[in-house]
């Protein structure tokens, strides 16, 4: 694609890595069939190539962000199917990403627009607010019917699902291995995931012990910065990644780290590319250091050589969570995985598409998230599972919200599989 950005404009390092994008995309509109907004919308300014289009003329005039420009960047899901299938390898995540910052300096919202995002700005990446959050709202929930914007009364629904007691897991502290140490990790124990759910923290804990890992939740870690980062709230999320940037180099230039444990896929996404992010800023090389660091659980659970499990007899309908298909590019890990510990695996049709959770998509663009859940459960249920599985919390709660079959995270199987305990989700339909 030809570019007309100015010399000055390039000096600017966000426009010249977005010129850098868009001079490889060759127009082909490989990525329309794989972009669930495309499928459902039909509109190709909701497909990848119509922002592209958008963001270049929006970046190239200078001008600040128009409404319609900010409808179509605020429908896209950040799902990256489209990276997954571009031959040209345009990174679309690092233009789009750059696309919501340069409009959220430059585009007035509408003031409901801006108060719903500040506030999950200010609510979710800390879990204790988030807690306090979630039970207000189910004190509000009997009001639903009364409540006219749609988004609220999707966040009304998050507060459907009970609130787990704190874990003092996800507390500052070290665990030793219950078996010959074999290496020394981090665990990125997360925010929101801290207060929806704190099984999956504790059966990352007890599997990576179990197999030799000596496992360090870090004092000053926290939020990974993606929520507000995919707001384009630029100054939010780089100062909570810069937090966990320091948080873990003390730990590597202390005792050593070996990796750094990422159980939530869409946090994995944007730690690894916390080198892109700080590389201008002084904290470059720590970034890089611990982008390299970062490794999903299941990257991880592979290097220690998960113990095979006989046949359980049970069919586990594997999600591939698009932060981890398709941001981070692990397809098979887990899947491999939970065959390995003797589950049965299936996978459901257009297994590509996005299930509509997507950060806070699910909150803030309710209807077309409804319909791609919709869909999702629907391929899921057809086959017939016993279990649904995800790498990542927000499917999780996405897709459990449509659904009676049980669903857990990939980690809790592996842990029940080489003895830990029945994931609660389980244990409570026997």
């Amino acid at each position: 694609m030809q570019t007309t950005f100015t010399p000055e404009q390039l000096r600017d390092p966000g426009i010249a890595r977005a010129n850098e994008v868009l001079r490889t995309c060759v127009h082909c509109g490989f990525c329309t069939a794989t972009c669930p907004t495309y499928q459902v919308l039909g509109d190709e300014l909701d497909s990848p190539r119509g922002r592209i289009y958008l963001i270049k003329e929006m970046l190239e005039q200078g001008r600040p962000a128009d409404a319609q420009t900010v409808k179509h960047i605020d429908r896209c899901l950040s799902c990256l199917a489209c990276m997954t299938t571009c031959p040209s390898g345009v990174h679309y995540m690092h233009l789009v990403d750059h696309a919501r910052e340069y409009i959220e300096a430059t585009y007035k919202r509408p003031l409901m627009d801006r108060m719903l995002r500040a506030v999950l700005a200010w609510i979710i990446p800390h879990p204790m607010r988030f807690r306090v959050a979630m039970l207000g709202a189910k004190l509000a929930r009997p009001f639903r019917a009364l409540v006219p914007d749609a988004r609220l009364r999707a966040m009304l629904d998050m507060a459907a699902v009970p609130i787990p007691p704190v874990s003092r897991n996800d507390d500052p502290q070290t665990f030793v291995p219950t078996a010959p140490k074999r290496m020394r990790v981090a665990l990125m124990t997360g925010c929101a995931q801290k207060a929806l759910n704190t099984d999956i923290n504790d059966a990352t804990i007890r599997i990576l012990r179990r197999l030799g890992a000596e496992v360090v939740v870090a004092q000053g870690a926290g939020c990974c910065g993606a929520l507000t980062h995919h707001m384009g709230k630029s100054d939010l999320a780089h100062g909570a990644a810069a937090a966990n940037i320091r948080a873990w180099m003390d730990e590597k230039n202390g005792a050593g780290l070996d990796a750094v444990v990422i159980n939530t896929s869409g946090c994995g996404t944007t730690i690894k590319d916390y080198g892109h992010m700080f590389r201008n800023d002084p904290l470059a090389a720590d970034a890089a250091t611990i982008a390299g660091l970062a490794m999903d659980v299941s990257e991880v659970l592979t290097k220690l050589t998960l113990p095979e499990g006989a046949p359980k007899g049970i069919k586990v309908a594997y999600h591939a969570a698009c932060s981890l298909q398709h941001g981070q590019q692990i397809k098979t890990l887990p899947k491999d995985l939970l065959k390995r510990a003797g589950f049965t695996v299936v996978e459901p049709a257009d297994s590509h598409l996005c299930c509509g959770s997507a950060g806070t998509y699910n909150l803030l663009q309710p209807e077309i998230s409804q319909q791609l859940k919709a869909r999702k459960v629907q391929t899921l249920e057809a086959k017939t599972p016993d279990i649904i599985a995800a790498g990542n919390i927000g499917c999780m709660m996405q897709i459990g919200s449509g659904t009676q079959v049980p669903i857990v995270h990939t980690v809790e199987l592996l842990d029940w599989a080489t003895g830990g305990p029945k994931p609660r989700a389980l244990a409570a339909r026997d």
